[in-house]
């Protein structure tokens, strides 16, 4: 026989398949496959056709039923060669991706009961099945590392894949453009932020004498995330903020207002909504300095200087951005501007990827070219007056081996890996003890062999 029973675990689970206990009793925890060592309950299978429901899947419930399910099977098949070559994941990496997920699960919620009622489920049953999950995909990618883990292209392949593509299948590559930029910080900003503490003041004022603070920062908070939420941010973890707001966050109270508080992101007054575990739940009233017309004048009159500067070569835009600009994210490459994970150091940039005001200006602009002064909105939402320069810049068209060789060696390598991926599932559902329930038998499968 081509496949032979492993150990009682083989044995156990055939009679549950059926749905039956050996006195005839029904299973409620029925297993409807058997994979090397590793099996499949039908609530697993049911609890993620429910979600996707909930999540507006268009997919008929019983296609979607056996995707999930031969997706399933496809993943036990990792599984079991791990087990096979001891491959294990660290516990510390898994808790820390599952800590971050459930916060961020928590905070989307709107607090832990919130998702416990959405799963139906106690925190720590939340808790124990996302990390099942989690090792899971992490043992997956390690099995898969190891299967693919020596497999390169050749500049022959990669010609070979772009040939095998339909010149019309070829994907659209939208303009890029490399941008430099150059910002600076008005002085005697101390009359403007003196301004806004008075403000935050007389709002703390207001609320302590009886006001209510959601209804405050509705009316004057100036982040646009939290005010329609009355300020609330949701529960929230101490890395999740600006250190002094955290700080001020946590000392607090239940209902207690806090004095006011100064990030890179403006002024605040904080009240603690709630504190569960190492969260906290908070709303806050967020107002920022604004420019005088004096200032606006003077960053303008700035700017136009240093403009004036390069363009008459008496210095170049990097040594001019590495001078002056007050933009810390761009300032030590020159000016240079990165997409938003300044770790990839990705330089290209598409317009979308761009803030609105420097997108409505770049567009227009011709390479080499200095723009004028405008003003626009940094990282931290605070209104600047910077200058860009258009360094260099592709044209929109589909991909192709001159322009895209990195793209295209990236997709080769990819579709190399799938076909060895294929090619391997294929092999090990052929030498694995597989069982399935009949109850699958109708289902179209991606893979054939699952049930000889």
């Amino acid at each position: 026989m081509r496949r032979m029973k492993r150990n009682i675990i083989t044995i156990c689970a055939l009679i549950v398949l059926a749905g039956y206990s050996a006195s005839g009793q029904q299973i409620v925890e029925s297993i409807v496959a058997v994979v090397g060592n590793e099996v499949i309950y039908l609530s697993d299978i049911e609890g993620q056709v429910v979600q996707l429901k909930a999540e507006r899947d268009p997919t008929p419930v019983d296609e979607l039923r056996c995707r999930i399910f031969e997706d399933q099977l496809v993943q036990k098949l990792f599984l079991d060669q791990a087990r096979i070559d001891s491959i294990e994941v660290s516990p510390e990496t898994v808790e820390a991706d599952l800590n971050s997920r459930l916060t961020d699960y928590i905070r989307r919620a709107g607090s832990e009961q919130a998702l416990e009622n959405y799963f139906n489920k106690s925190m720590a049953e939340i808790r124990k099945d996302l990390r099942e999950m989690l090792t899971n995909q992490y043992i997956v990618q390690e099995t898969q590392g190891t299967i693919a883990q020596n497999i390169t292209v050749t500049p022959d392949e990669i010609k070979k894949y772009y040939n095998s593509i339909p010149k019309d299948s070829l994907p659209l590559v939208p303009r890029k453009v490399q941008l430099s930029m150059i910002s600076v910080e008005p002085p005697d900003m101390e009359e403007s932020k003196a301004e806004v503490r008075q403000r935050l003041l007389d709002l703390r004022s207001r609320i302590i004498n009886g006001e209510s603070f959601s209804t405050l920062a509705i009316l004057y908070s100036e982040d646009p995330g939290t005010a329609p939420k009355g300020g609330e941010l949701g529960y929230t973890t101490r890395g999740e903020l600006a250190k002094p707001y955290a700080e001020a966050a946590w000392s607090l109270k239940k209902d207690a207002v806090s004095k006011i508080v100064e990030t890179e992101f403006g002024f605040h007054i904080i009240q603690l909504i709630d504190r569960k575990g190492d969260m906290v739940n908070s709303r806050h009233i967020l107002m920022k300095p604004k420019l005088s017309a004096e200032q606006t004048e003077w960053a303008i009159l700035k700017l136009d200087s240093i403009a004036d500067l390069v363009r008459g070569d008496s210095i170049s835009f990097a040594r001019a951005a590495m001078w002056f600009s007050s933009d810390k994210a761009t300032r030590a490459n020159g000016g240079r501007m990165v997409k938003e994970n300044p770790v990839d150091r990705v330089t290209w940039l598409t317009l979308d990827e761009l803030p609105r005001e420097i997108n409505l200006v770049v567009r227009n602009m011709r390479t080499g070219e200095i723009s004028e002064p405008f003003r626009t909105t940094d990282s931290k939402g605070n209104s600047v007056y910077c200058i860009v320069k258009l360094d260099d810049e592709v044209a929109p068209h589909r991909v192709n081996l001159k322009d895209d060789y990195n793209y295209l060696s990236e997709a080769a390598l990819r579709n190399k890996q799938s076909k060895i991926y294929e090619e391997w599932i294929t092999e090990k559902i052929r030498k694995t003890y597989i069982r399935i329930s009949d109850e699958f038998r109708g289902c179209t499968f991606h893979y054939s062999g699952w049930f000889e």
